[in-house]
């Protein structure tokens, strides 16, 4: 029996989507390992430098609209969140510690994600991960965004680093709608290339 044409494409979906988490999991694995004494240094000037915990937790939404705990390096003073949420927080917000405006222009703050990666909940490339409450507020053309894993970087990110107005928002929604619909190697590959240009230069993601 001949396979359909709808047949070959889920087939070769699926087997590209395989060799994506094996990547996942060995970049994110090696990562974790090349980057223990950085994390560790990192973390030690967190505990320095303000009062609190070094990580960060907040649940975020995954693929298929599962929620899971997200990780990063603590930037702002402890307690801000109940105070900013929902709130879009620049480089000139109060709250930011002094430690945490240099770990957000160089995404170091990030770097935590990796073991999101490593589990599972998230990708190394994909849409970034929102919350309920952004989540609660989509259309239909927004869910498209949760058919695939949340990334650590993506292909919206490296395109437009920032991103303030409606019309930025709006535009990164369309970036991410280009890279679920490709699913491509290629582009899985192009963003992560990008993304370490984009972090030379020192660009918050």
């Amino acid at each position: 029996m001949i396979p359909s044409g709808e047949e070959v494409g889920d087939r070769n979906l699926n087997t590209g989507l395989a060799i994506k988490r094996v990547l996942d999991i060995f970049m994110s694995g090696i990562a974790l390992v090349f980057l223990t004494i950085p994390l560790l240094i990192i973390a030690m000037a967190i505990k320095h430098d303000s009062n609190g915990p070094v990580l960060f937790r907040q649940e975020r939404i995954g693929k298929d609209g599962k929620p899971f705990m997200i990780f990063k390096f603590r930037t702002m003073r402890q307690g801000a969140e109940t105070v900013t949420f929902g709130i879009y927080i620049d480089s000139g917000n109060p709250s930011i510690t002094r430690l945490g405006h240099f770990l957000r222009r160089w995404g170091l703050d990030e770097l935590p994600q990796l073991l999101n990666v490593f589990r599972g909940d998230m990708s190394l490339v994909g849409p970034r991960p929102t919350l309920s409450y952004q989540v609660e507020k989509y259309d239909e053309t927004q869910m498209l965004r949760l058919r695939v894993k949340p990334g650590l970087t993506g292909w919206a990110q490296v395109n437009m680093p920032s991103a303030v107005s409606a019309d930025d928002h709006r535009r990164k929604l369309e970036y991410d709608l280009y890279f679920i619909r490709e699913r491509s190697f290629g582009i899985y590959l192009l963003t992560l290339l990008r993304t370490a240009s984009v972090a030379l230069v020192g660009a918050r993601r």
